[in-house]
C-alpha cells in the first residue's frame, strides 16, 4: 500500500514515561525523513505536540485537525501551518481518517483508545481499507492485545481482522507492514448465507 500521509492518535499529556514523548518526536521527525505527511489532533501539548515538533525539526509537512474549543483555550500548536478547525470532535475524528491513508496509535488516555477502537471498527465495517499500526512504546499496549486477542478467543472479534493491525515497538516495522498491507475483506450479508 502506498502510504504517503500518516494520521497519529496519541496523548495530549506525555504521560510519566519519558520514553513515550522521545518516541513521539522521533516518529514525528522519522515520517518527515521519509517525507510522510503527518496528520495529527493539532495540539501543541503532550505527546501531540511532540510528533508535531519532531515532524517540524526536519522541515516536514504537519497537518493539524482541531476543534475551535480547543483553540479557543489555546492548545493549538502555533508552529502547524496547516491547521483545520472543525466545530466538533466527531468533525475532528471524520477528518482524521479521512486525510490520512494509514493511522498509526501511541500511548494516550480514553480519547486515543476511542479513537483507536472507532477507526479500527470502521475498518471491519469496510468503510475504508486502511491498516492501523500501533506503536507499543516500553510495552504500553501490552494489555491491549490481551484484551484482543481475548475478544477473538471469546468469539467476538473475527481473527482475521487481526491483519488490520501492525504492533510493534518502531515506526520502521510498523512502516514496512504497511507496504505489504492488503486489506481484508469484508464479509457481506451474502458470504453468511
Amino acid at each position: 500500500m502506498n502510504v504517503k500521509k500518516i494520521t497519529v492518535f496519541c496523548g495530549a499529556k506525555t504521560g510519566k514515561n519519558e520514553n513515550y514523548e522521545k518516541a513521539a518526536y522521533k516518529l514525528g521527525a522519522d515520517a518527515a525523513k521519509k517525507n510522510l505527511t503527518v496528520v495529527y489532533g493539532g495540539g501543541a501539548t503532550g505527546l501531540m505536540g511532540a510528533v508535531a515538533n519532531g515532524a517540524l525539526s526536519e522541515d516536514g509537512h504537519v497537518t493539524g485537525v482541531i476543534p475551535q474549543f480547543l483553540v479557543d483555550r489555546e492548545v493549538a500548536h502555533p508552529g502547524v501551518e496547516d491547521m483545520r478547525i472543525v466545530q466538533s470532535m466527531h468533525q475532528r475524528k471524520l477528518e482524521l481518517e479521512a486525510e490520512g491513508d494509514a493511522i498509526i496509535m501511541m500511548p494516550g488516555g480514553a480519547g486515543t483508545l476511542e479513537e483507536f477502537f472507532e477507526v479500527f471498527t470502521w475498518g471491519q465495517l469496510g468503510l475504508h481499507e486502511k491498516p492501523i499500526g500501533i506503536l507499543n512504546v516500553d510495552g504500553y499496549f501490552d494489555a491491549l492485545k490481551t484484551v484482543i486477542y481475548k475478544s477473538i478467543e471469546e468469539g467476538f472479534l473475527e481473527e482475521r481482522y487481526l491483519d488490520m493491525l501492525f504492533i510493534y515497538d518502531n515506526l520502521n516495522d510498523i512502516l514496512a507492514g504497511f507496504e505489504t498491507y492488503v486489506p481484508v475483506k469484508v464479509r457481506t450479508y451474502e458470504d453468511l448465507k
